[in-house]
């Protein structure tokens, strides 16, 4: 972790030396993000439910998944943008430090500006949580938190798995992006508003159900069991990050260098 520190320590300078650069590509990231809320919006204004959704209902799913997109972005852009190390032979003198690869490979790259879309999302589920009556308690609070952590694991053991293709391809395939911005585009709106077999995907192989769905229905009250089953429901989405990183250690082991 210490280590982990002065990647961010040094690549949080290195941004900050054209801070109005900084600046604006943070101002760009808060406002940009809008236009999809603006979208949710006017959807909503034309058909006023969405099989029973609300609009702030909706917005309060909207605003963790892209909390959770946000700060993924931020910490694990290094495997974002991975095949870039391969295709230039870079990543052969990470193999040769005595430090883990997932590691190196995060604290790679780090997308500070990113700050932006993270502000625009708590400023939406600020707006929607003053507009949603919850019955707040406390494991009510530890299962928001855990929402967002629960989806910024999903994103990044996303990232992993796409990074993980370049051991092979060389370049990143943009097919990946399915399942990272595509992701977040499902997930923004709860899964039962989508065909079944949509559902059960997101549900049991890239869980953005424990992320939004299942604990979004506790926290509106809209469920009759255990609140200890909800609390813990966002930790799957943590335990998928396990997998990831098991493939990640077997494309590892198979990696030929490319000779650059």
């Amino acid at each position: 972790m210490f280590i982990f520190g002065k990647y961010l320590s040094i690549l949080l300078k290195a941004q900050m030396q054209y801070r109005v650069s900084f600046l604006l590509l943070s101002f760009g990231q808060f406002f940009v993000p809008f236009s999809v809320f603006a979208g949710l919006y006017f959807l909503f204004e034309q058909f006023g439910q969405i099989k029973g959704w609300s609009f702030y209902e909706v917005g309060l799913c909207f605003a963790i998944i892209h909390m959770a997109f946000a700060i993924s972005e931020c910490f694990g852009r290094g495997f974002d943008s991975f095949s870039q190390l391969v295709a230039s032979g870079d990543f052969d003198r990470l193999l040769v430090r005595p430090r883990s690869t997932v590691l190196q490979v995060l604290g790679s790259k780090f997308e500070f500006t990113r700050i932006g879309r993270l502000l625009q999302s708590l400023t939406v589920l600020i707006i929607v949580l003053v507009h949603i009556e919850i019955d707040w308690t406390i494991a009510k609070v530890i299962t928001m938190m855990l929402m967002v952590v629960s989806g910024v694991f999903i994103f990044v053991g996303i990232f992993i798995l796409a990074a993980t293709l370049c051991f092979w391809t060389i370049q990143a395939i943009e097919v990946a992006n399915i399942f990272t911005d595509g992701g977040r585009e499902i997930a923004q709106y709860p899964l039962d508003i989508y065909k079944k077999w949509v559902t059960r995907f997101f549900t049991f192989v890239i869980p953005f159900a424990t992320t939004n769905y299942i604990p979004l229905n506790y926290l509106l009250g809209k469920t009759d069991s255990s609140d200890l089953f909800y609390v813990f429901i966002p930790l799957a989405g943590i335990l998928f990050i396990l997998p990831c990183l098991l493939i990640w250690h077997y494309g590892v082991k198979h990696y030929r260098s490319t000779g650059s």
